[in-house]
């Protein structure tokens, strides 16, 4: 932004596309790049010690809270942001809710309503966990407790 030396993340990092006029309604767990262009109903978490990435475009839009080492936003979210490596805020963020960060860019004109916190200053052992809220538990998928998942029968007539 001032012309010093800028990390930034390439397009190419980004493994998964929530595209424009998609929604997704739950928590979504990741620990590569994420793309908003669509709309989120729910809660995005990653480890603090992955290299998670997650970008919300300007058409994106994120109702939850956001856990990722590395936030990246254009377009608007509702409910928490914790970035404990960087968030980079354009100028056309909007944000409500508390922010999180190490390391926090931000341009002229981005709206934040909430509070910024500093918290993850210093190393990655000298600073606290990043939380990872979920709205639901992830699903138990084992055929011994899920009477729903049955296995195919093999047609050994067919299987030569």
């Amino acid at each position: 932004m001032f012309g010093g030396n800028k990390k930034t993340v390439s397009p190419a990092s980004f493994d998964t596309l929530i595209s424009e006029g998609s929604e997704i309604a739950g928590d979504m767990h990741l620990s590569g790049g994420l793309q908003i262009d669509g709309k989120i109903f729910g809660n995005l978490i990653a480890d603090d010690n992955s290299s998670a990435v997650v970008r919300i475009s300007d058409s994106g839009m994120v109702i939850g809270e956001i856990s990722a080492p590395h936030v990246i936003i254009s377009g608007s979210v509702t409910g928490d942001i914790h970035a404990c490596e960087s968030l980079e805020l354009a100028k056309t963020a909007q944000i409500e809710g508390d922010v999180s960060y190490n390391l926090l860019e931000m341009e002229m004109g981005a709206q934040i309503s909430g509070q910024l916190k500093h918290i993850y200053r210093g190393n990655q052992g000298n600073r606290p966990s990043m939380p990872k809220n979920t709205t639901l538990e992830k699903p138990v998928q084992s055929k011994e407790t899920d009477p729903k998942v049955k296995e195919l029968p093999i047609n050994k007539q067919n299987a030569s």
